[in-house]
């Protein structure tokens, strides 16, 4: 934390010069960094004057009369008990320290083999994925639906923009899977329906890890059919780029002018060329990609269940609960929360040395 501490010094005197706005860029970034380092010492600060505190009330709770100790000790745990999930909060925090743990991420969502069940379920993951990163106060912006032909969607492509929004969401890759009465089965049969969720971290197009040559790209517009105001269907804002020795394809029409779509299916097609290139690199696809499998029985990641009974349970960690509801309405902490704690043992002593250089 010294060396952290020393460096948000140096930023502030930078940022004291007359001269800091000249370079806006360069001074943005500057910005950008001192609220990273605050981010990261201030929770650590208040966390030491914390149990300064609580070791001052210990000291008067020793020297109160013995009628009064068993109310300070109450309030002493009560106060101690919020300070541990704090603090539990704080170490999670500390080793999600991987290269992009800290970027924005792109989520793509697939519907499975089934038809209108899947493509229900596919719209039923992305209103939970922006119901929860709403309550975690990041952006969400959706780049790119297909809509299913009677109900929910094929694939729907979104950014969501946060402080380690990547570190956080990659634990939601995987095969999702549904347990339910079908509200379109006029029989009233039980369901089981599948859809993929894939993240990946967000690469800029000016990034140093990627650069990739302009002759490789084919950009084609064409009119957004989405909401957009009176461009809509007029004027060809909608941009679809093609990375030709890949055959990889994205699309935007979310902005109103052809411009910001570009870049924003640009950042698209970057960041999944990114991640392709690590599928290729076996240890490094584990860390920053993973393998989703087939979007089938046996490769689920968790499984949704609302008949014959209740309850989300994560096949990988056993984190379960039968509050359906609370959880498609965006409450998927426990589950995340959980999942990096499993995989990330190696990581979590290595990140708290790291937070306090």
């Amino acid at each position: 934390m010294p060396n952290a501490q020393r460096r948000l010094g140096e930023i502030n005197a930078l940022m004291a010069a007359e001269s800091f706005w000249n370079n806006r860029e360069q001074a943005q970034k500057l910005i950008d960094e001192a609220n990273s380092i605050r981010s990261r010492i201030e929770p650590l600060l208040k966390a030491e004057r914390q149990v300064e505190d609580f070791e001052v009330m210990v000291e008067l709770g020793e020297a109160e009369p013995e009628a009064a100790q068993p109310q300070l000790r109450q309030e002493l745990e009560r106060d101690l008990t919020g300070f541990f999930k704090d603090l539990e909060a704080l170490e999670l925090r500390a080793f999600l320290n991987g290269p992009h743990d800290q970027r924005n991420c792109i989520v793509s969502i697939n519907a499975g083999a089934g038809g209108t069940e899947s493509c229900d379920w596919a719209g039923m993951l992305l209103r939970m994925y922006q119901r929860w990163a709403e309550m975690r106060g990041w952006r969400v912006e959706v780049e790119d639906v297909l809509p299913g032909e009677a109900a929910g969607i094929k694939s729907a492509t979104l950014i969501i923009s946060g402080e380690k929004a990547y570190g956080y969401t990659k634990a939601e890759r995987g095969v999702h899977r549904l347990v339910r009465i079908s509200p379109f089965d006029a029989n009233k049969r039980r369901h089981t329906s599948f859809a993929s969720v894939d993240v990946i971290a967000e690469i800029e197009e000016n990034d140093a890890d990627l650069t990739i040559p302009p002759n490789e790209f084919q950009i084609d517009t064409f009119r957004s059919g989405g909401k957009g105001g009176q461009n809509v269907n007029k004027v060809e804002t909608a941009v679809r780029i093609t990375h030709l020795p890949t055959g990889l394809v994205v699309a935007s029409q979310s902005q109103r002018s052809q411009h910001q779509n570009r870049a924003a299916a640009m950042k698209l097609l970057l960041s999944r060329i990114y991640a392709q290139r690590l599928d290729a690199q076996k240890a490094e696809m584990e860390r920053f990609y993973g393998e989703k499998g087939s979007i089938s029985w046996g490769n689920q990641i968790r499984s949704y269940v609302f008949q014959p009974y209740r309850m989300v349970k994560d096949l990988r960690t056993g984190v379960e609960t039968s509050n359906v509801q609370a959880v498609m309405d965006g409450d998927l902490d426990p589950f995340i929360t959980a999942w990096l704690r499993a995989g990330c043992p190696n990581k979590r002593m290595q990140g708290i040395r790291d937070e306090e250089d």
